[in-house]
C-alpha cells in the first residue's frame, strides 16, 4: 500500500479541481471521494465503461454504463476560480482571539480556503 502524504490533507470532498496530468487533462470537476490510497473520483474525469448485467427483479436494466474512475492525486491541482487557473494549497495556523486553527490558504494569493 502507499504511504500517505500531505497531498491528501490538501485537496478534500467537495473541493473544485482540475486534471494537470494524463489523458484528461485541463477537465475540471469537483472530488466525490478521496479514497486512502492516495487516489480521487472526480464527477466527469476519467469516465470508464462497465458492461453491467441486468437484473429483472430490481428493475436495473442491463447495458453499458459509464461512471467515473479513480485518478491518482498528484494528476489534479486544486482550481483558483478568484484567479481562473490551478493553484497550490499550502498550511497555516491562524489565530482568531486566542482560538487557533489550522487552515487552507491558496499559494499564490494567500487567500484562504473556505472549508
Amino acid at each position: 500500500m502507499r504511504r500517505l502524504d500531505s497531498l491528501m490533507n490538501k485537496i478534500r470532498k467537495d473541493d473544485e479541481v482540475i486534471v494537470i496530468a494524463g489523458r484528461d487533462r485541463g477537465r475540471r470537476g469537483e472530488v466525490l471521494e478521496v479514497r486512502r490510497d492516495g487516489r480521487l473520483i472526480v464527477s466527469g474525469v476519467n469516465l470508464l465503461k462497465k458492461h453491467q448485467r441486468g437484473d429483472p427483479n430490481r428493475g436495473q436494466q442491463g447495458g453499458i454504463v459509464e461512471r467515473e474512475g479513480p485518478i491518482d492525486a498528484s494528476n489534479v491541482a486544486i482550481w483558483n476560480d478568484a484567479e481562473q487557473r490551478a493553484d497550490r494549497v499550502g498550511f497555516r495556523i491562524e489565530n482568531d482571539g486566542g482560538n487557533m486553527e489550522k487552515v487552507r490558504y491558496f499559494k499564490s494569493t494567500g487567500e484562504v480556503l473556505e472549508s
